[in-house]
């Protein structure tokens, strides 16, 4: 990985865009002549690539953990120049502009830089209040048509700052990975819980605005977490506790902390705001009130199409009261997990098979997983129609690499998926790679046994320790390597690969490394 650091800029404005060398000025020197405090304390960050352009994100807050959510920043507009570079010294300069950060939006800025080329790598800083930002690298997507370079992607979810350091990102972008993805639970919204390695902000569940614009600065905040984002540009999705546990489309899990429905409603529209305020997406995803429209399809020229799906929004509420349990409504053909029209959506897009590989970017387990007690009903074993009318319809159109990547279980899982669920024997017409946590419950045991795996033989791995999967997409192969640390209640353990798997071009079904 590239080294992540301030780095020089002139000081009379940035150069316009195709503009030749910058002259160099120390950022120790730069940042010392200001007369207000350092305001990229919460990193910088990218996302969305596509062929030509990419989006540049940063926040201001000098003082991320004010009670107020503005991160210590006046209520006035600011000005924060932007530049974008083939190179870390900035010596020539590709894109450039200004762009206004504003209270109302906590001062947080989303530039989409456009006019790269495709399959590019770059590197971009921005300027506010007389200081620099650290320097970011990220890269575009292949042209269409075109498969570009073999494309490393890791993945990863669940960052519970309060049970552990966010070690696995820092090992995440030291694979200088070309794209991650991050498949939800960016944040908790707990409260502070004594005990645990790191304590949240704020006692209390947070609720308002205010709070979840300071609990995301606050996991912002964390250096590991801002290496991550500075070494490649990021894909997200949300899952539940981006806004609380265990939420169904409008239907909340439990009545903690109390709230009228218009509070309930008032909750979502904060959580989706400061969510969309503090990563690295494009304004079609800015959220309207109480909704945001997170499910897309990003392309990857023909390598790969990302299909980023939201499991949380539109979903039927959990069947039978939610748990693990026997319950035939689960089988209902009437009940959704990604809701009709989304699964309309994903379908149609699976039939352009625009791409060698599908990758279905979504967050909850989608194999058939049972136990003794039955299975979740918060996973998709709670909407087995729904299940079954998207495995039928990449059957039915062709699809010859669908990969279903998944968070959420804080263990790192893999599996075939079969047509039939009921017959062992049913022909494997896909795969599913689940990743561990970055944090979420603590170190973990390292066990290896695959549970219940006499009940389901599609299962193929499992490890109980927290970290992510890496991936290397070529027009003929995908392999995925499963990375783990041993622990994360202590900070900086090293990351090894505990298995690997490939998929072999139109050959379904995982193969062991």
């Amino acid at each position: 990985m590239s080294p992540i650091s301030r780095r020089t800029l002139m000081l009379g404005g940035l150069a316009a865009a195709g503009a030749a060398a910058v002259p160099a000025y120390s950022s120790s020197v730069l940042n010392a002549t200001a007369a207000v405090p350092y305001p990229f304390q919460l990193g910088v960050a990218s996302g969305e690539p596509d062929a030509s352009s990419v989006v540049l994100w940063t926040r201001l807050a000098p003082a991320p953990l004010n009670a107020d959510g503005q991160g210590g920043m006046a209520n006035a507009n600011v000005a924060v120049d932007w530049q974008v570079s083939t190179d870390d010294r900035f010596s020539t300069l590709v894109a450039s502009g200004s762009v206004t950060a504003t209270y109302a939006a906590a001062h947080s800025v989303h530039v989409v830089a456009a006019g790269l080329n495709p399959d590019a790598d770059y590197f971009y800083r921005f300027r506010a209040q007389g200081h620099l930002s650290p320097v970011g690298r990220t890269r575009t997507a292949p042209a269409p048509g075109t498969n570009g370079r073999d494309l490393v992607m890791a993945f990863t979810s669940c960052s519970h700052y309060e049970e552990g350091y966010f070690t696995v990102y820092r090992r995440m972008a030291e694979d200088n990975p070309g794209v991650i993805l991050h498949l939800g639970d960016y944040i908790y919204e707990y409260g502070a819980t004594t005990g645990r390695p790191r304590l949240h902000a704020g006692a209390s569940e947070i609720v308002s605005l205010a709070d979840y614009r300071r609990r995301y600065a606050q996991y912002k905040s964390d250096p590991d977490l801002q290496a991550a984002h500075a070494a490649a540009p990021w894909i997200v999705v949300p899952d539940d506790h981006e806004v609380e546990n265990n939420r169904a489309g409008n239907i909340r899990a439990d009545s903690t902390p109390s709230l009228s429905a218009a509070q309930w409603t008032a909750r979502q529209s904060a959580a989706y705001k400061a969510y969309y305020e503090n990563l690295p997406l494009r304004p079609a995803q800015a959220p309207s009130g109480a909704s945001i429209p997170l499910y897309r399809k990003l392309p990857w020229g023909k390598l790969a199409s990302f299909h980023m799906l939201d499991t949380r929004q539109y979903r039927n509420d959990q069947a039978c009261g939610d748990g693990w349990k026997i319950c035939s409504d689960a089988d209902l053909a009437s009940r959704s997990l990604p809701g009709n029209t989304q699964e309309t959506w994903l379908l149609n897009n699976l039939a352009q098979r625009g791409a060698t590989w599908d990758l279905l970017g979504q967050q909850v387990f989608f194999a058939r997983r049972f136990n003794s007690t039955g299975a979740s009903m918060d996973s998709w074993d709670g909407y087995r129609a729904s299940r079954a009318r998207i495995q039928q319809g990449w059957v039915d159109r062709g699809v010859r690499n669908p990969v279903v990547l998944t968070g959420d279980v804080h263990r790192a899982w893999a599996s075939n998926l079969v047509a039939d669920y009921n017959n062992p024997a049913s022909a494997v017409i896909g795969q599913e790679l689940v990743t561990s946590s970055v944090s979420s419950s603590g170190d973990g045991d390292g066990a290896t046994t695959i549970p219940d795996v006499g009940t389901n033989p599609w299962l193929k791995f499992y490890n109980n320790r927290r970290g992510y999967i890496r991936t290397t997409l070529s027009p003929t192969q995908l392999r995925a390597d499963f990375r783990a640390v041993a622990k994360v209640t202590e900070h900086g353990a090293a990351a090894t690969t505990v298995k690997s798997f490939v998929v072999e071009e139109g050959r379904p079904g995982l193969q062991t490394v």
